[in-house]
């Protein structure tokens, strides 16, 4: 067997995570500022989108089309044990997500279905990718995330459509929050436990996180049907009972993962808090108040949960201690009262626009920290890999 030839191209470019992070990290500093700026009508934007769809879309095919990129190319060469995506190759895809951002943006004067052929291009590429991984590791266990993302490009597809029919997004919207936040229900469902016990293991030994079992897959239906009733019809009665029971077992599921005993670090802690937002977001859509449901969802749920993954996969992947500082604790903490801000605040404010402007900020004040200090290390070799001087 012939060896496997060592990569000598771009650090940025060795690993999945470190432009596709840096992307996400990136963008995430800026779009809600502009975001703010079309709002009030002092920024304008030409490309396919109205305002409010173009905020929407970019939020979940933006960024977290980025991090759920970054994160798969990562993991998969994990569970294939197959070399991962890198080089030109990577490079290729990072300028096809960047230029699909500057296409809707119409920053790229692009006609309406050469901008829906570029911007899907990058999904498509992404599921093709994904599927050849896994196919050819014989990685059958993770084919099941093959499913979300292909719903997930199939949502981007309908967005254009919806728009180019009716002028606007509805069910495509839905769909797609709905994608996000399966996701995180079935990549979080593994990672926080499994990351949990690993430390209460080595530092306060006592009660475990439960295994995996059917009752954590109960909960994956629940939350797959109550989604998927909510996207069909999220005013039907029964839909709202859906996503309440639904709430309610994603309650006792995180209960089970022992967050209560991770108050020592702040890196876990994370995770069970972004967490909690789902079946807070859950019960919200289920009381039918949905505008707080929304930012419920796309700041605590995906926000929160991203932000901490990126961190600590970062650090992980880049020998950093898996330990969180000050900064990067402010920045989630920061990140977590934007959405306590723009659910809760903003309707019963007298001032609407300064609690808009309030969560805007805290926002990007909070991923624009935590891209000053991590930020640099997707370009460095590792610490353990660089060569004394």
């Amino acid at each position: 067997m012939m060896p496997r030839k060592e990569y000598t191209g771009p650090t940025l470019l060795s690993y999945g995570f470190r432009p596709f992070f840096l992307l996400a990290l990136g963008f995430a500093s800026i779009s809600i500022l502009m975001w703010m700026l079309i709002y009030q009508g002092e920024l304008t934007l030409s490309g396919p989108f109205q305002p409010l769809d173009w905020h929407i879309h970019e939020m979940l095919f933006g960024y977290s089309s980025a991090v759920i990129t970054g994160f798969l190319f990562t993991a998969i060469p994990n569970w294939t044990g197959r070399m991962p995506v890198r080089g030109w190759p990577l490079a290729a895809l990072s300028l096809l997500w960047i230029a699909g951002r500057l296409a809707v943006a119409g920053i790229i004067p692009l006609s309406f279905t050469a901008t829906m052929l570029l911007d899907c291009g990058y999904l498509t590429a992404i599921l093709v990718i994904v599927l050849r991984e896994i196919i050819a590791g014989k990685n059958w266990r993770n084919l099941m995330v093959i499913g979300p993302i292909g719903v997930f490009l199939v949502a981007n597809i309908l967005f254009y459509i919806e728009v180019l029919q009716n002028g606007e997004s509805d069910y495509a919207r839905r769909l797609a929050f709905a994608v996000v936040i399966f996701l995180i229900t079935l990549i979080g469902g593994r990672i926080i436990p499994s990351f949990t016990r690993n430390w209460l293991v080595k530092n306060n030994p006592g009660p475990l996180p439960a295994a995996m079992n059917r009752f954590d897959k109960l909960c994956l239906l629940a939350a797959a049907i109550g989604l998927l009733l909510w996207v069909a019809a999220p005013d039907w009665g029964i839909s709202q009972g859906a996503l309440i029971g639904a709430a309610i077992m994603h309650v006792a599921r995180l209960l089970r993962w022992r967050g209560d005993r991770v108050r020592a670090t702040m890196l876990l802690l994370m995770l069970h808090i972004a967490y909690a937002f789902i079946p807070l977001g859950m019960l919200l859509f289920g009381l039918g108040l949905t505008v707080s449901g929304l930012h419920i969802f796309g700041i605590g749920a995906i926000g929160g949960m991203t932000l901490a993954v990126m961190m600590r996969a970062t650090m992980g992947h880049t020998g950093r201690v898996l330990a969180t500082s000050w900064d990067l604790a402010f920045a989630f903490l920061l990140l977590m009262l934007a959405a306590v801000v723009r659910s809760a605040l903003v309707d019963i404010s007298t001032d609407p626009m300064m609690a808009l402007w309030t969560a805007a900020t805290l926002w990007t004040v909070a991923f624009a920290m935590v891209l000053i200090r991590i930020g640099p290390w997707y370009c460095r070799q590792n610490p353990a890999r660089r060569k004394p001087s």
